[in-house]
């Protein structure tokens, strides 16, 4: 890992070096972590290595509620991926109790890489709406509703 670490660190700086408008800060993992935890707001974005990044996400989830609540967004020069970043949760796959915040994020994360700005909107509104109510919330933040369910109740608002 001192190899591979160092090798990213190596081309971090580089690349940094071409961006003098963009601070540029490294940190150990085991600091970074807790800053996330005590200072959150002092990130706009994390550039890690795999490993490192997959911890941090998790920690980072963690923080707003679980893994049910973390959006992502790959974006790169030809192509951009949105999921949810917790895969396919084999283990509950079909048994209708998966919370799908983090996959209507990432697609509303799509429509505003999409330049859909004003549907975008229309959908952060509802789902927000809907956490706001309380009503209708999936086992995993303290609620019954299924699946389906709660993507009702997003869906009813959008009518």
């Amino acid at each position: 890992m001192k190899l591979s670490d160092g090798l990213f660190l190596r081309c971090f700086h580089k690349v940094a070096e071409d961006h003098p408008e963009i601070e540029a800060v490294d940190m150990i993992v085991d600091n970074a972590s807790m800053q996330l935890v005590m200072r959150p707001e002092q990130f706009d974005i994390l550039l890690c290595e795999n490993l490192y990044g997959d911890i941090v996400s998790d920690l980072c989830a963690g923080l707003i509620g679980g893994l049910g609540f973390g959006a992502g967004a790959n974006i790169g020069e030809k192509g951009a991926v949105f999921e949810a970043v917790h895969g396919s949760a084999p283990d509950i796959a079909g048994k209708g109790i998966a919370n799908p915040t983090a996959l209507l994020q990432s697609a509303i994360l799509m429509l505003r890489h999409i330049r859909r700005t004003r549907r975008c909107r229309s959908h952060r509104e509802r789902h927000a709406e809907s956490f706001e109510e309380g009503t209708v919330r999936t086992r995993d933040i303290g609620g019954t509703a299924s699946t389906d369910e709660f993507a009702d109740a997003i869906i009813e608002k959008m009518d």
